[in-house]
């Protein structure tokens, strides 16, 4: 049994090396196409909606079989976003809110990272925080590129264009929660996530 158990456990490892090997090459791509410029802008593009997708199916597999109100740890969702551009920080200890909630702020982190890597530039690097309060989780998103225009996301969301409204506004206020932008052109962006912990854990 001990036998089993332990090739289990090498199997396990075995599999997150790959997993997280493929996401640095994904992450590779991507950033050096976009660098490139040209006909490799396209295989860059491809390259970060694999990666987008390799993230969402890493994060919906270890959620498939829990409840919405099973308390589940905020870490390990996040911490698969983390790549050779994105750093992720969190607690020593388990970050517990509920299944729903825990998936929807790594959807709003996505889609937050997602927007440095279209809009912030190919060298720009993207920092996550995770905080645990007494009854509240602040997660915020902090990227060093080129920053948000004056107007920007007005004028998109008149284009119709509602990625942001829609992904990280609208989910946050479903939660309950708030959010904060700073941003100016060339001093990066930071999305500051606030939401509450006493709908998901009885506080």
């Amino acid at each position: 049994i001990r036998d089993v158990e332990r090739s289990r456990g090498l199997g396990d490892v075995y599999k997150r090396q790959v997993h997280d090997g493929v996401l640095q090459v994904l992450s590779y791509v991507k950033r050096r196409g976009t660098e490139i410029g040209g006909p490799t802008a396209e295989l860059a593009a491809i390259a970060g909606e694999q990666e987008v997708a390799l993230r969402e199916l890493s994060s919906g597999a270890t959620q498939t079989m829990l409840a919405d109100d099973e308390l589940v740890d905020l870490r390990p969702l996040l911490r698969t976003q983390a790549s050779t551009a994105v750093s992720v920080s969190a607690p020593g200890s388990p970050v517990l809110i509920g299944q729903h909630m825990a998936s929807e702020l790594a959807a709003v982190v996505r889609s937050a990272l997602s927007n440095v890597a279209l809009h912030a530039g190919p060298q720009a690097h993207a920092y996550v925080l995770v905080e645990d309060l007494e009854d509240s989780v602040v997660v915020t998103v902090r990227d060093d590129g080129s920053g948000i225009a004056d107007g920007r996301l007005d004028q998109a969301e008149r284009e119709g264009r509602m990625g942001v409204s829609r992904s990280i506004l609208g989910r946050v206020a479903e939660l309950g929660g708030a959010v904060l932008l700073e941003t100016a052109p060339g001093a990066g962006t930071e999305w500051e996530i606030t939401v509450p912990k006493s709908q998901e854990v009885g506080l």
